[in-house]
């Protein structure tokens, strides 16, 4: 599960390369076995470019054993300003950082034009060009597999629960039901689900019994 700062990381960061004109997807896995890049970003051109990053929120999450997929022409950690100023001598030559604060609450109050990211990203430490280290065939299918991936959740979502069976909502009912809350029914989402089921049913039976009670009163009215 990502943590809010992580989600504002990968807002901001998706933001900064899209003003580039660049296309960026997260998660993709690298072929041959070199992890998975926490988000890839594409700048179209000859040849294209491909940069790597790696999120981190905290010392553990920058000390964790996970293979860092840095196979891309420029590779860098995008971490908040304070985690930087904490590890900034472990880091690699020739690894990028770039730096996340997020806006204050008074400053985002002030503000006369929409602002669309939770913070701001600096280059604190620019990368050094390398070589790709896998095939850019390969690395491309890997993004475009992604980006579908990233459609395909989109339309779910826009689909809503529609494209569901009836065995899966049912299936997801019962996980839910797992943790019970005997003395809270309303955060049960079984409780709640019945509950609307059955105000539907006491709402259908009540309108079938005025439509058959007005029948009757026509028929009496006629005798």
């Amino acid at each position: 599960m990502k943590t809010n700062l992580t989600l504002d990381l990968e807002k901001t960061l998706y933001a900064y390369w899209e003003e580039q004109g660049a296309t960026a997807v997260e998660e993709v896995t690298m072929p041959d076995d070199q992890g998975i890049v926490d988000t890839l970003v594409m700048q179209s051109g000859h040849p294209r470019t491909w940069r790597c990053f790696e999120l981190k929120v905290t010392k553990s999450d920058f000390h964790s054993t996970a293979k860092l997929s840095f196979i891309g022409h420029y590779n860098y950690f995008v971490l908040p300003l304070k985690l930087y100023q904490q590890v900034q001598a472990e880091i690699p030559q020739g690894i990028g950082v770039m730096t996340y604060q997020p806006f204050a609450k008074a400053a985002l109050a002030a503000a006369t034009v929409p602002i669309t990211t939770p913070g701001q990203l600096t280059i604190s430490r620019p990368p050094r060009y390398q070589e790709l280290q896998v095939p850019e065939a390969e690395l491309l299918d890997r993004f475009m597999a992604s980006l579908n991936r990233e459609v395909q959740k989109a339309k779910q979502v826009d689909k809503g629960l529609s494209h569901f069976s009836d065995n899966e909502l049912l299936k997801e009912l019962k996980r839910r039901s797992d943790h019970y809350q005997i003395y809270d029914p309303e955060s049960n989402l079984y409780d709640r689900v019945l509950g609307d089921i059955e105000a539907t049913a006491a709402f259908s039976l009540q309108e079938e019994v005025d439509a058959l009670s007005a029948e009757l009163a026509a028929l009496r009215a006629k005798a």
